[in-house]
Order: structure tokens, then sequence, then C-alpha cells
């Protein structure tokens, strides 16, 4: 079973890091193959709406920017759960990150994500975490993704890696969601393998104009 965590955070071995390396120890530990991939530090720009991914033909599934967002779709495509970590700036997700998330998860609508574990990792000095951290959770609530907890909510403190590797609370929180998303992982696969997928509907389209 696969983990795709991805480092949205500007600095490669950061406090964002930090808190994905402690996660992904304890996932290999759990017999989870855990793989970080940083696209903080990219170029990544913001989706245009010009919904060339859903259209037919060679461009359908693929964003019309070729760059780490057409990356990490077929890793997704192949995870069994997907994490998503950023710093706080100004009481929200670095921008690379959400420009990452609002593209991935708009240009793969035909990867089903049905039952594919989704965690948010948080990392802040001080302030702006829990807003951070709601934001980043909506991408999997929309997707039929369970999300994936802790014994607090998913985050860690403080102004360097040194700092995080102090916050002894935010560590074992990590560990903690490490196992509870192992668990959920198994879980899942064996809730596939004997019940399979929960039924869909076809897809509802509705305005609040009537």
């Amino acid at each position: 079973m696969k983990a795709l965590l991805v480092n949205g955070s500007p600095r490669r071995n950061g406090c964002t890091y930090t808190a994905l390396t402690e996660l992904a120890k304890t996932l290999e530990a759990e017999g989870i193959e855990a793989e970080i991939v940083h696209v903080g530090n990219k170029d990544i720009r913001g989706c245009i709406a010009c919904r060339k991914c859903h259209s037919e033909g060679e461009q359908g599934g693929k964003c019309v920017f070729n760059d780490i967002v057409n990356e990490i779709a077929p890793k997704l495509a192949e995870a069994d759960a997907f994490v998503i970590g950023s710093p706080v700036y100004f009481a929200s997700p670095a921008g690379g990150a959400v420009s990452f998330m609002d593209r991935l998860f708009f240009s793969t609508l035909n990867i089903d994500k049905t039952m594919k574990v989704g965690a948010a990792v948080v990392s802040c000095r001080r302030g702006g975490n829990t807003a951070t951290f709601d934001m980043l959770n909506k991408y999997f609530t929309m997707c039929g993704m369970p999300v994936a907890s802790s014994q607090y909510w998913n985050m860690v403190h403080g102004g360097t890696p040194e700092e995080v590797l102090k916050d002894e609370e935010g560590m074992q929180t990590m560990r903690t969601l490490g196992r509870n998303m192992a668990f959920l992982m198994k879980s899942i696969r064996m809730g596939k393998e004997k019940l399979g997928l929960p039924q869909k509907e076809q897809t509802i389209f509705t305005s609040f104009h009537r």
C-alpha cells in the first residue's frame, strides 16, 4: 500500500518537511510505502478555469499547464492515501500549495478518489493553524475521501525544524496520525475486497437560481 505525502512549503527541509518525515517514518513502520514529494518551491500558477482538463481527446484528464501537477497525478491515482502539508502564511496555506491542490483535484476528476485516505498537516510558528487546516481538508471531503484524524489537529509548532522536533505533542500527533492512517488504509482495503465500494449515483449539478 502506498501513501503520497506532498510538501507544499517553499522550504524543502523546513518545518513542514520535519512533520511529514515523522509521519512517513510511522507509516513505513506500519508496512505502508510512503513517498514525500516537494512541490512548494515550484512555479505553480493557479487554475484559469479553461476546463481543458475536462475535454475529450489528448488534453482530457490533464491540466493545460504541463508542470508538477501533471507529474503528480499518476502518483495520486496509484496511492491509497494522500497527505498535503503546508506552512501557515497569513492564516492560510502557502500560495503554491493552494494552486497545486486546486489544479490537481480539478484536473483529476477522472481519477476515482473514493475511499483514498486524505490528511492535512500544518506547521506554524504561532497562529493561523486551524484556519489553514480547515481549508486543506475541504479538498478531501468533496471527493469521497475519508479524512484521517489524530489525537489533536494535525499540526506542529515551531519557527525552525529544530523547534518542531522539540514540540513533543506535535511529533506525537504525527505518529498517531500515521498509525490511524495505516489502520484506515488497511481496513478500507479489507472492506473493498469483501463489500466493494459504495454505490454511486450520477452526479447532479444545481445552482441556487430557480
